[in-house]
């Protein structure tokens, strides 16, 4: 356990109503009872005069909390600062802390890396914390709610429990075969505890992309001929002005990304210079690289006048294309595309539930998620390789035996159990100061 305590700013940076200023380490308590002379109740809220320690200046009033280890948050022993949100409250205090021996500025996600170091939480957690975090939908948060509840935590104990059974197995033959009341080993019965588990991760797997995609959003990308009204729709569905709009060809010239919720859904909605040939080296680098992004996109809103197909020479990948006549108001839509009009409003609410409802169909709503992260399926699969390598009939037991061996460290580097101080690194270090 570190001997160092840790302070930060827990809540927002600038002007606010309250401020939370978070200690955790084992001068936490002194801490408390320096700025405040009062030792509160734990877990109980204090009110109380916080002071220079050295002036007795009064800087603010507040409440006081005190969180003794290892019933924290940390594991640790921890206190609360509960301040009004005024920069300069908040600066003078935390100044004030920075002298203080034994004290230093937590560093990004040091508090949950402690949390984690104490088994608070298990790695998978931690990262869904920083999920949750950072999330800007329902289904995003939902998502993030469920692994950071321990569900993905759950299945991994509940694979291992089966590992553990199989190895058991396989230990009673290995060193046990001779004695008389030891039953018979046989690759069936082996087959009866691992084939379950590897259906189970194969299920796992398969859902494993929408989840990872949920975290980062659906795709959507404005592709059509110039002035076809993209960038007037980018500026609508964004309920601000992002792109420029005019009336002269070429005005949009690379992509403009906003990110969107519809629906509870994370969208990202992508405009893109017009479509056309052009002697305007700017224009056409922006037309290329609209060209090249079409086939990353999940789905593709082709405006045009009427509601016209693409063109044979525009390479939409693997992406849905959704037909959009644009400026219905003025052009009567073709059959078998939406019509719509930036200037009445006329389609726009159905666009966004089409998109919502595409993006869904896709990414899912989180509800059931388990695998979020490229981390996570990697580990699932190469257990499950492991697994299906131990079911190979034919090879010697004791590599029958390490093969189950294998496959239980991979599905441990999931939660952190083995293995992981570079993956604390990198996992840690995007949490925000103060979490």
């Amino acid at each position: 356990m570190p001997d160092d305590t840790i302070f930060a700013l827990a809540t927002g940076a600038g002007r606010s109503a309250v401020a939370v200023i978070r200690l955790s380490g084992p001068c936490a308590r002194d801490a408390l009872a320096d700025f405040t002379g009062v030792s509160p109740e734990p877990r109980h809220a204090h009110f109380a005069r916080f002071r220079d320690p050295q002036t007795n200046e009064t800087l603010d009033e507040g409440l006081a909390l005190w969180f003794p280890g290892p019933n924290s948050a940390t594991g640790e022993d921890c206190a609360e600062f509960q301040l009004h949100g005024s920069r300069a409250v908040v600066d003078a205090i935390l100044s004030l802390l920075r002298r203080r021996t034994g004290l230093r500025a937590a560093e990004p996600g040091e508090f949950a890396r402690r949390a984690f170091i104490n088994g608070k939480m298990d790695l998978s957690q931690a990262e869904a914390l920083a999920d949750l975090i950072d999330a800007q939908t329902e289904f995003q948060r939902r998502q993030a709610l469920r692994v950071a509840g321990g569900a993905l935590r759950r299945q991994v104990d509940d694979w291992r429990g089966g590992l553990v059974e199989a190895s058991a197995l396989l230990a009673a033959e290995l060193d046990f075969s001779d004695e008389s009341d030891v039953g018979g080993f046989s690759l069936d019965a082996l087959g009866r505890v691992l084939c379950p588990l590897m259906a189970r991760m194969d299920e796992v797997l398969r859902r494993a992309p929408a989840s990872e995609r949920l975290r980062d959003g659906f795709m959507v990308l404005i592709l059509g001929p110039p002035n076809a009204g993209k960038s007037t729709l980018l500026n609508l569905l964004a309920r601000r002005e992002v792109a420029i709009v005019s009336e002269i060809p070429g005005t949009t010239r690379d992509m403009i990304e906003v990110e969107l919720n519809l629906g509870g859904m994370p969208v990202t909605l992508i405009d893109t210079a017009g479509l056309r040939e052009t002697e305007d080296a700017v224009e056409c680098i922006g037309v290329g690289r609209a060209r090249a992004r079409a086939g990353e996109a999940d789905l593709l809103l082709w405006l045009s006048e009427a509601g016209a197909a693409p063109p044979p020479d525009v390479d939409t990948g693997a992406a849905e294309i959704l037909r959009i006549a644009a400026k219905a108001d003025a052009f009567p839509p073709q059959v078998g595309c939406l019509a719509i009009s930036s200037r009445t409003g006329l389609g726009i609410d159905e666009l966004c539930e089409e998109i919502a409802t595409r993006a869904r169909a896709m990414l899912g709503d989180g509800s059931s998620a388990l695998v979020i992260r490229e981390r996570h399926r990697d580990a699932i699969g190469a257990a499950r390789d492991f697994i299906a390598a131990a079911l190979t009939r034919g090879r010697p037991l004791e590599l029958v035996a390490e093969e189950i061996r294998l496959a239980a460290r991979s599905l441990e580097r999931i939660v952190g159990a083995i293995d992981v101080e570079q993956v604390l690194d990198v996992v840690f270090s995007r949490f925000c100061i103060g979490k």
